[in-house]
């Protein structure tokens, strides 16, 4: 499945350099708002170790890691929703992603220009998500003008539709998040065909040091449960092509935060990965958490979802520790599975069908 994940915040917050650690994928970051006028995309390869050694278990000369296409989004600004900045541009672009990351300025520089009077997690946060939900209020407001003769014939349809307009707006007005309600079936799906801003999942990025983030902004983000990491974008860019070896002699984490970034995002959505090792490759697939077989067997082709048979399912670290799928079979460790199994995040799983 393809995941987009947008890169938003105000203009000179590190947008454009945390996209180049990133993808490693040269782009204008020079220090004026806008230099990224359109938006960036790069496709990604997800960190995953499992791909590695199951790649090494199997012998296999093709590796293929499952993706994200990021897409850095030029700097939004207060009033973008009545067009001030690049305004609806933006927000047009923002639409087409699954997820936002916010990126908040918490490093100090005067070499930077920063286009707030200072530096202001929370300030910066409320404009973002100020401007997304006037944006939504508007989408929301145009669709209630476009139905009502339909709604005043007593249309069953617009009736319905109507009716979960007026429970969005209301949210919204309200100033809370749509992210946060639990939404029936029917409601979300009706909600889906306005691609709202607000629906999108969201994850806070700190670009900056821990030093320069207080406990004070860090327990009001986990109060309200709201997912963030902190990453000196700068320290990033510059390690993204260094070794495990070479940030340990620079002092560097071993881990990157932009590779803790990538998989807090899957976290967002709800995703899992499964891998199948066939033809001398081993791949990662992406689904939906709580996918079953046949709609997993569908991620890799259509017709192995509608003409599904059975699968044969382990454990990725069940297949490592055993040594193979030979001595996996002779320990029991492989399972027949049939088209009630709900897959698991790591399952290596070869799908029967009758395609």
């Amino acid at each position: 499945m393809s995941l987009r994940i947008g890169i938003v915040g105000l203009p000179n917050v590190g947008k454009s350099t945390l996209f180049q650690a990133i993808t490693k994928k040269q782009v204008s970051r020079e220090n004026y708002p806008f230099c990224t006028i359109d938006p960036n995309i790069g496709v990604v390869a997800v960190p995953d170790e499992r791909v590695d050694k199951l790649a090494q278990l199997t012998n296999a000369s093709k590796k293929v890691y499952a993706t994200v296409e990021f897409v850095d989004i030029a700097g939004l600004v207060a009033g973008a929703s009545k067009g001030e900045g690049l305004g609806n541009k933006f927000l047009a672009n923002i639409r087409e992603v699954d997820a936002i990351v916010f990126v908040l300025r918490c490093f100090k520089s005067e070499n930077i220009i920063n286009t707030q009077s200072k530096i202001d997690v929370l300030k910066e946060k409320e404009i973002l998500e100020t401007e997304i939900a006037l944006k939504d209020l508007e989408t929301i407001e145009k669709r209630i003008e476009s139905i009502e003769k339909d709604v005043k014939a007593q249309k069953k349809e617009a009736v319905k539709e109507r009716e979960v307009l007026d429970k969005t707006l209301k949210i919204l007005q309200d100033g809370k998040s749509l992210t946060a309600y639990t939404w029936e079936d029917q409601e979300r799906q009706t909600l889906n065909n306005y691609q709202l801003l607000t629906m999108k999942q969201r994850l806070y990025l700190f670009n900056g040091s821990k030093g320069e983030v207080s406990d004070e902004i860090m327990g009001h983000f986990q109060k309200n449960n709201l997912t963030f990491i902190i990453a000196n974008i700068i320290d990033e860019l510059d390690a993204a092509d260094m070794s495990i070896e070479e940030r340990k002699s620079f002092g560097l984490s071993e881990v990157l935060e932009i590779d803790n970034l990538i998989r807090e995002s899957y976290k967002l959505l709800n995703l899992i990965n499964f891998f199948t090792t066939e033809s001398n490759e081993v791949r990662s697939w992406t689904i939906k958490k709580g996918s079953t077989a046949p709609q997993a067997g569908g991620a890799i082709h259509g017709d192995f979802e509608t003409h599904f048979i059975k699968a044969e399912v382990i454990n990725w670290k069940d297949l490592i520790d055993a040594g193979g799928f030979a001595q996996a079979r002779e320990r029991g460790l492989m399972r027949t599975e049939g088209k009630e199994y709900i897959v698991s995040d790591g399952d290596v799983i070869e799908i029967k069908s009758s395609a």
